[in-house]
């Protein structure tokens, strides 16, 4: 299944390793080092339009790309329909 993500992108779902709060996870500096660390290696995709709400882990090509997104998790778990 895929699902839309914003910003024309759409992510298939077998892909996704994780989807997880912007703000909440990023108050623990081993995520923000994680996303600084990404943000640095040029795997960071930000799809956003708005003010971002999510990041999604996706396994593509054998490396891992983070999306940025406008959506809540809780939304693009919805278009998952798996919870």
């Amino acid at each position: 299944m895929y699902i839309h993500i914003g910003g024309n992108k759409v992510l298939n779902t077998r892909d996704i390793v994780g989807i997880f709060d912007l703000d909440n996870s990023t108050l623990s500096y081993r995520t923000r080092d994680f996303l600084a660390k990404a943000q640095k290696e040029g795997r960071i995709i930000n799809v956003s339009q708005d003010l971002p709400k999510s990041f999604i882990i996706c396994r593509e090509n054998g490396e891992h790309k983070i999306y940025i997104c406008q959506f809540s998790p809780m939304t693009i778990i919805k278009r998952t329909d798996k919870r």
